[in-house]
């Protein structure tokens, strides 16, 4: 069965379905709060926040099915400051700015344990080793792949294979270089200029195939559309070095997607539970906590500033009345898209 094509850390989505709360192969726990609020959109709801590698969830106790994912790759800003909280009043919260395509969205996250710092370290200190270790997931060109004549391994990597006398195809005449295949990536550079290179991390390869090209027989590596859509050429003589090159990327590619190396390392203190460890019963709060029939999550998390009353009326030909008017930058179409998306 074909993983799906990863959209945890890319993506901010909100009342997933239970089978996208579930973690995906690599992704690992790294902490749980099992008293946070939504402030911004679910106030005076108890909920249970945990952040992965990759992303934050957040879902009510009391229904489950209110929740949040936020990817870390839509993080922009992570800040303190104080908000009006349902249950705890006026504290200090967690502020989380992201943005999502064109759509920028705030959330805000009150731990209700008072004096515990840990709802700001856990996220702070993730979010900051996923910025760290974006060479794992993104591919990347031209980059300091080499020092000192030797090539610049990340953390958890190996090298399996040395390939030399690579040709990359990519203009007329070819440059002639070297393969590094690890267990996380393809590196090429070339011999003459170590900075024309290129990794392209497993996470971001589509097919890695044998083909025709107007060189003779090359390898051919086709790349994500979310990396770019690359199609990368490389010409290996003899045909059996090339075909054993091509064998060893696909097989190591292949185990890879089976259990994928993010690169984001993290330890806290206190070692989380399983999600299965902590399904549990709803918690019976001494807080009412009314819902509404119908919600809105868009407008609830839109960043919006701090709007204190509501901008003029003005008349909108598309609709036929009057609305309040827009911010600069959005249009009534657009908005109809986000919802439709």
């Amino acid at each position: 069965m074909a993983v799906e094509p990863l959209w945890e850390d890319r993506d901010v989505r909100f009342d997933v379905s239970s089978s996208q709360m579930k973690m995906r192969p690599g992704e690992k726990l790294i902490d749980q709060l099992d008293a946070v609020e939504d402030t911004k959109g679910n106030n005076g709801d108890r909920g249970r926040l945990m952040v992965t590698n990759l992303r934050i969830i957040w879902h009510s106790i009391e229904m489950p099915r209110a929740n949040l994912s936020i990817g870390f790759n839509c993080v922009i800003g992570i800040s303190t400051r104080t908000a009006q909280s349902k249950l705890r009043g006026t504290v200090e919260a967690l502020y989380i700015l992201c943005k999502c395509g064109s759509t920028r969205f705030e959330f805000i996250f009150t731990n209700l344990v008072p004096g515990s710092p840990r709802l700001f370290t856990s996220i702070i200190s993730v979010h900051r080793a996923y910025e760290t270790s974006k060479m794992y997931r993104d591919l990347k060109l031209r980059g300091a792949l080499i020092k000192d004549k030797q090539v610049r391994l990340l953390p958890q990597e190996q090298i399996y294979d040395k390939v030399n006398g690579v040709w990359n195809l990519s203009s007329d005449q070819g440059n002639l270089g070297t393969f590094y295949i690890t267990n996380v990536r393809l590196m090429w550079h070339a011999n003459i200029n170590e900075s024309f290179n290129v990794s392209i991390p497993y996470l971001q390869m589509k097919t890695v195939k044998i083909r025709d090209s107007k060189f003779g027989i090359a390898l051919v590596v086709e790349t994500t559309p979310m990396s770019g859509g690359y199609v990368l050429g490389f010409r290996i003589d003899p045909m059996e070095k090339l075909q054993a090159t091509a064998k060893m990327i696909q097989n190591l590619h292949r185990v890879y997607s089976a259990c994928p190396i993010f690169g984001v390392e993290f330890e806290v203190d206190e070692k989380p539970q399983t999600l299965e460890e902590n399904t549990r019963a709803p918690i019976q709060d001494d807080v009412e906590v009314e819902y509404d029939s119908q919600t809105d999550a868009f407008a609830a998390y839109f960043a919006d500033g701090n709007k204190e009353k509501d901008r003029e009326p003005v008349f909108s030909d598309e609709l036929g009345l009057a609305v309040e008017k827009l911010k600069d930058g959005f249009t009534i179409s657009g908005l109809w898209e986000v919802i439709a998306s």
